[in-house]
């Protein structure tokens, strides 16, 4: 995500200088003198939480928009009783020996109630009822 801000000038307030440009003075580095480079050091911290402010608004509109692009494609299929479903597993019930390359789900399962808005109670294949929803 582009926030148009550089991380250092979000951390320290100013853009970075290059070890060469101090070197081999640039017109960048050449200009500034003492009491100017301090000013503008102390104009560029009491700026540093509006360009934060401006970055962080930024990025959420760009969430805000991959979301409504995901949501407008989406097919919400509402779950009800009887239909199969895959339940995901969680980071204890995976087994080590898989590694990174193992199954990311258990099921099917068949829902059997449902005991809230989002919640089932679930039988697997055999008829076996599982006892978390």
């Amino acid at each position: 995500m582009s926030t148009g801000e550089t991380p250092y000038s979000l951390v320290c307030g100013t853009n970075a200088v290059i070890l060469v440009e101090v070197m081999d003075p640039s017109l960048r580095y050449f200009r500034e003198s003492g009491s100017q480079n301090d000013d503008s050091r102390r104009q560029d911290l009491d700026e540093v939480e509006t360009r934060r402010d401006m970055a962080y608004v930024r990025i959420v509109a760009q969430k805000q928009q991959a979301e409504r692009y995901y949501n407008k494609r989406a097919k919400i299929m509402p779950l009800k009783v009887g239909d199969y479903v895959l339940k995901a597993k969680t980071q204890a019930s995976k087994d080590p020996r898989e590694g990174k390359l193992g199954t990311n789900w258990d099921g099917p399962y068949k829902i059997m109630a449902a005991t809230s808005k989002r919640s089932f109670t679930l039988e697997t294949m055999e008829g076996k009822r599982l006892p978390n929803n």
